[in-house]
């Protein structure tokens, strides 16, 4: 299990949440993983020839990313899809991954 916090800024100042990944599965393609936060959120992602996806089936979700630790970058493509609470947290939960998966 990972924890991460995430922050966001609003009108009051900065917002900031913890959020966890209990469960990361490797398909050997793509990875899941479970993240709960202010929501439960399932991701698929992976790399393809054009860089790096993930989808949220549960959102009927899916947008391309950069590099995982391109967290500026994967919350510009997140937010638009998924909200700003649950495209920071997605986007931070990835960059968490970043250096345990080499992906």
């Amino acid at each position: 299990m990972l924890s991460f916090i995430c922050q966001m800024k609003t009108e009051n100042g900065i917002e900031r949440w913890d959020g966890i990944i209990p469960r990361l599965k490797d398909y050997g393609s793509h990875y899941e993983i479970r993240i709960e936060s202010r929501s439960g959120i399932m991701v698929i992602f992976g790399k393809t020839s054009s860089g790096g996806f993930a989808c949220m089936p549960d959102h009927d979700a899916g947008c391309h990313l950069s590099d995982l630790k391109d967290k500026f970058w994967n919350t510009e493509r997140l937010i638009p899809i998924l909200g700003d609470v649950d495209g920071i947290t997605v986007a931070q939960a990835l960059y968490t991954l970043a250096d345990k998966l080499n992906l």
